[in-house]
């Protein structure tokens, strides 16, 4: 996407026509939609990764690769570099898109669910050392997007983000799947909010996100029963306005 108004961080939500230039007087929008996973880790998380809680789930990413279900995967450069094998796996295989996450997982903009947050003149540097965590993993694939932690931005932020030359993507649906315990409530959740062109985020932590894949095992055979195709960001965004 082209930078924003006045210098601004572009974000994209939804693709809000048909893919091709549809819209108003055009075709119908395109029944696609795209599920995006944030694998988070914060930077102070390393001591309770040693200790044994898990911030992957690779049992969902081995799901996504059975139902052959495109997807892109917001990672922080803290989660490659604590599962660095994984990464690269993710960022080899042609089903996934890699997009930053940021390095901390610390907020953009506060009040934000209380993180930590990042200084102004340290948001650049923040995404870049992400990216460097990629490249460091050997991760490929990786695409210039980007995920404020918690969805939180305000002006500043993007504008202080405009050198690190990324798009900043968000979503119309939630999938309530952080910290949830009930898969049926989070399928549902999604199942409820989808429409042509949605971007539903959803997590790939098992520690914060235990129900996601057994909410994802009922949510994609029953949008592909509704005539969904699932694609991946870039995707879904080719065809956006």
């Amino acid at each position: 996407m082209a930078p924003g108004p006045a210098g601004r961080t572009p974000v994209f939500e939804r693709r809000t026509t048909a893919a091709g230039g549809g819209g108003a007087g055009g075709r119908a929008a395109e029944k696609v939609v795209a599920l995006t996973f944030d694998a988070d880790m914060t930077a102070d998380q390393g001591p309770r990764a040693a200790s044994g809680e898990r911030f992957d789930n690779p049992e969902l990413v081995a799901l996504l690769r059975r139902l052959k279900v495109p997807s892109t995967v917001f990672m922080t450069g803290r989660w490659a570099e604590e599962y660095p094998a994984q990464a690269k796996a993710i960022g080899a295989d042609p089903l996934f898109e890699v997009a930053n996450h940021s390095y901390s997982h610390h907020a953009f903009s506060s009040p934000c669910y209380g993180l930590p947050v990042v200084g102004k003149n340290a948001m650049t540097r923040d995404v870049e050392r992400a990216f460097t965590a990629f490249r460091k993993a050997g991760v490929q694939n990786v695409v210039p997007y980007f995920r404020f932690p918690g969805g939180c931005y305000d002006d500043t932020a993007l504008r202080a983000l405009a050198p690190a030359n990324v798009t900043a993507v968000q979503w119309d649906v939630v999938s309530g799947d952080a910290f949830a315990t009930d898969a049926d409530a989070v399928a549902r959740q999604v199942l409820d909010g989808v429409r042509p062109g949605s971007l539903v985020v959803m997590h790939c932590t098992r520690s914060a996100a235990p129900a996601t894949e057994a909410a994802v095992r009922r949510i994609v055979p029953e949008l592909r029963e509704r005539g969904y195709r699932f694609v991946k960001v870039s995707e879904l965004m080719e065809g956006g306005s």
